[in-house]
């Protein structure tokens, strides 16, 4: 039971369109280091979700400052990630078709995912907080709990990734990746004007 409710949270938390979801999906659809980033993200989301059950979530009471570094980190992270998706879709023109054009490098691509990751206080607030308070009704069987929340973020990323290609045919066209750089920016940009404001 403990193993299918962490499954089942996990999926819910995680299925909701964000900034790492949106990048993971414009990988995807451009098959570029596909597997790394999906693989990155399910272990960073395993890590978290280790150290929310762990107890860890307690001890951000300890740290008053820590929320405040991590909202106005990704405040700034965000900006300027819509700022420039809003831009790419403005010009046009660019890595038109999934899976062609100058792939960035395994290093850009690991650097930007991980600060959509790491540096994002959603990520920090489902995994850490609230799974981790979740897990508390399950005392004696954590592991079962945090191992269906884990297996959930594997199941999801990977599905992202990998099935972004079945978009390929839509995104061939050029208007297709204008309009998915614009709602990434409206996506990265409402994101950060909310952590502005002081709600998630």
């Amino acid at each position: 039971m403990a193993f299918w409710a962490g499954l089942k949270l996990g999926l819910g938390l995680i299925v909701a369109i964000g900034a790492q979801n949106a990048f993971v999906l414009r990988q995807g659809l451009r098959r570029e280091h596909v597997f790394a980033v999906a693989l990155f993200c399910a272990l960073s989301d395993a890590l978290l979700i280790a150290l929310g059950v762990s107890g860890f979530a307690a001890a951000s009471t300890a740290l008053p400052w820590l929320p405040e570094i991590l909202r106005w980190g990704g405040v700034a992270f965000l900006t300027w990630y819509a700022l420039r998706a809003l831009i790419a879709a403005i010009r046009g023109g660019e890595h038109l078709e999934a899976g062609q054009g100058k792939a960035p490098s395994l290093r850009a691509v690991l650097v930007t995912v991980a600060a959509f990751t790491w540096a994002n206080p959603h990520v920090w607030l489902d995994t850490v907080v609230l799974l981790g308070a979740v897990s508390a009704q399950f005392a004696g069987h954590l592991v079962a709990f945090a191992t269906g929340a884990i297996t959930a973020s594997f199941l999801f990323f990977f599905s992202l990734a990998y099935g972004a290609r079945l978009l390929a045919p839509l995104f061939a066209k050029p208007a297709a990746w204008r309009v998915f750089d614009l709602l990434i920016a409206l996506v990265m940009g409402s994101i950060a004007w909310r952590l502005a404001m002081g709600g998630l």
